[in-house]
């Protein structure tokens, strides 16, 4: 099969790309048409394209089309066949018409694929919406409090009664308070990124180390590892603060189960081929999953669980899962969350090399 160079260029696209001929027969597939398809480029090649469809006839009017010129680029959906697959793929479909006479450039974008990018781009800009507010805001608070501590002190060198100066020190106690919570909110955009080589596993066991010393009864913390998963280059501390976070919070979670004796968390690690997220391909990523038993994230927060200053239970910061995502996107990576009664996942995903 020829494929040359501005073919095979199409492979580091996320997003299904075919390359035919006006009259409707492959000439290229990309990589990720492959994996679409379940076969082969070298197997379709030269397969009449349209018979890849539940419905041909809109992609043969759409080829008929492309080739009088009838349109620059055309947009449908559609129904796409796949091999050991017993329901199609839903699929956006876009046909225009390519440089080189009698030939035309197919883009199949998946429906879920689709939405799932949109949602993924929801949550990025949230996060940088986010980190820019964060930062404003604990500048602005930062200033202000010192000028209050400072002056409580001064106030209380001048008190001689020992009742009014314990007032003094609520003030100076609180103003700590708030101090310690605008350095947490900060901490993320002063600390540097200590990069070195990271094996996730090591990671797990100091979490595991770390949470099992804090609920010593009635948790169990079950590993469920790939042991294949390489080492990759990245920030050790970091990432075992965000997996942390993540696992402490469930934990949190967990109280009443932990009473009952059968509290659960598990740590599973998963490596991904050929998966899209970000807008970008990875050949390889990390999947890390930490699973708990509990009640579920509540629905009134589901939406907004990684803004920051958002908790589901009295007393929480509401910095936990903020500062998790934020360490895990400076791995290009992202955090998801699937939650129901009974059963909690959230997800980490970070690109392998």
């Amino acid at each position: 099969m020829n494929t040359s160079n501005r073919f095979q260029s199409f492979d580091l696209l996320a997003t299904p790309v075919a390359v035919m001929q006006a009259q409707g027969r492959l000439r290229f597939v990309n990589a990720a048409l492959e994996d679409a398809l379940g076969m082969s480029r070298r197997t379709v090649h030269d397969h009449f394209f349209p018979d890849y469809f539940l419905d041909p006839q809109p992609l043969v009017m759409a080829l008929a089309g492309a080739q009088s010129n009838e349109f620059a680029a055309l947009r449908y959906e559609a129904q796409l066949r796949r091999l050991h697959h017993d329901d199609p793929l839903p699929v956006h479909v876009i046909v225009a018409p390519s440089d080189e006479p009698g030939e035309v450039i197919v883009e199949l974008v998946p429906v879920e694929q689709q939405t799932r990018q949109e949602r993924e781009e929801r949550l990025l800009e949230q996060a940088q919406a986010n980190k820019e507010l964060i930062r404003n805001l604990a500048h602005e608070i930062k200033n202000p409090l010192g000028g209050i501590r400072g002056s409580a002190q001064l106030l209380e060198m001048e008190l001689n009664d020992k009742e009014l100066t314990e007032y003094t020190q609520v003030i100076i106690r609180e103003a700590d308070r708030l101090q310690t919570l605008v350095d947490r909110l900060l901490a993320p955009h002063r600390r540097p990124h200590v990069v070195g080589d990271v094996n996730i596993h090591e990671v797990c066991e100091r979490v595991r180390t770390l949470i099992l010393a804090e609920f010593p009864k009635g948790l169990k913390l079950v590993r469920d590892y790939d042991i294949s998963i390489p080492e990759f280059r990245g920030d050790r501390e970091q990432l075992i603060q965000a997996v942390l976070n993540i696992s402490h919070n469930a934990a949190q979670a967990l109280q009443e189960r932990i009473v009952q004796g059968d509290a659960r968390i598990t740590l599973k690690t998963r490596i991904l081929r050929q998966v899209t997220f970000g807008k970008q391909r990875y050949r390889l990523a990390l999947e890390l999953h930490v699973m708990d038993n509990g009640p579920g994230v509540p629905d009134s927060i589901k939406d907004r669980i990684f803004f920051p200053l958002i908790s589901g239970r009295e007393g929480g910061s509401g910095l936990g899962l903020t500062l998790a995502q934020t360490f895990v996107q400076q791995h290009h990576g992202m955090v998801e969350c699937d939650s129901e009664p009974g059963r909690t996942d959230f997800k980490i995903l970070i690109p392998l090399p």
